[in-house]
């Protein structure tokens, strides 16, 4: 028998070991690749058409420049020592990037009447990475948002933290956010399977989602039953995640990293259930 040199057998460990560690990358790159198109190609269609974005600033506009200047001089909501319309600014971009994502999945269904989905479906791209690549389109929508509510609050006076790592979180927020709503839209969609259906769902859940969390009061001001509900709606983790980072002075209730964790885990989620519910569109 002949006795192998250290290199060999080195040599021959790495080859046992390399479909482990070959196979999952290529398995993720791949993933990452059709989630980007995906995306890319939602995005291009917003740019073919972006009166959509000008069309969106009107409600921020209307809530911060009508709904937050009488309230501010009301002084009945305790904001801990900000400015109300200051406590306000971070609650209705978060509401304004949850109308943009909450309505997302009616495309599903014009897509599937066009026939794209079961072109879609056909590929051998992983079901999840088509739902996400809609849900990061989603997100780039919501980009609009930020640059919408910034421009409004700079406009209002609203102290605003420029820290460029607070920017960044405050992206980081929007877009886990739209996702996480982009989602939950789809998987309404592929539910109802109607635009009729679709729409008056869509509008139920927008107003309970926006007034069962804490974008324009406080949780500590709500009674029990509405505290219990705004800690499970992923909304309120958006807010405070966006009132921490967005102001000067502002304070997370939860933590920053509580926050993004509950926004990533509720993605997570959100995007497996996608993902299995999405070819039953066609049925």
């Amino acid at each position: 028998m002949k006795h192998r040199g250290p290199d060999e057998q080195h040599s021959g460990s790495v080859s046992r070991f390399e479909p482990f560690v070959t196979i999952p990358l290529k398995s993720v790159v791949g993933f990452l690749k059709t989630t980007l198109v995906i995306a890319e190609l939602e995005v291009r269609k917003l740019r073919h058409d972006p009166s959509e974005l000008l069309t969106r600033a009107i409600q921020p506009a209307l809530w911060l420049l009508i709904f937050g200047q009488v309230f501010a001089r009301i002084r009945a909501i305790p904001t801990g020592g900000i400015p109300y319309i200051d406590f306000m600014a971070p609650g209705i971009l978060a509401q304004s990037v949850l109308f943009i994502a909450i309505f997302h999945g009616i495309a599903i269904i014009w897509e599937r009447d066009l026939g794209l989905v079961h072109k879609l479906l056909a590929s051998p791209s992983p079901r999840a990475a088509l739902v996400l690549g809609k849900g990061v389109s989603a997100g780039a929508r919501a980009l609009s948002q930020v640059a919408i509510v910034y421009v409004l609050s700079l406009i209002l006076g609203v102290k605003i933290n420029w820290n460029p790592a607070a920017l960044a979180g405050v992206i980081c927020a929007a877009l886990l956010a739209a996702a996480c709503f982009s989602m939950l839209s789809l998987i309404i969609a592929c539910v109802v399977k109607t635009r009729e259906r679709f729409m008056g769902i869509g509008q139920v859940l927008t107003m309970p989602l926006f007034f069962a969390s804490n974008a324009i009061y406080p949780i500590s001001i709500m009674p029990g039953w509405l505290q219990v509900i705004s800690k499970i709606n992923p909304l309120t983790y958006e807010v405070d995640a966006l009132r921490s980072l967005m102001l000067v002075g502002g304070r997370s209730v939860f933590g920053i990293g509580v926050d993004m964790g509950v926004l990533s885990l509720t993605l997570a989620l959100l995007v497996i259930v996608a993902g299995r519910i999405y070819p039953g569109i066609v049925v």
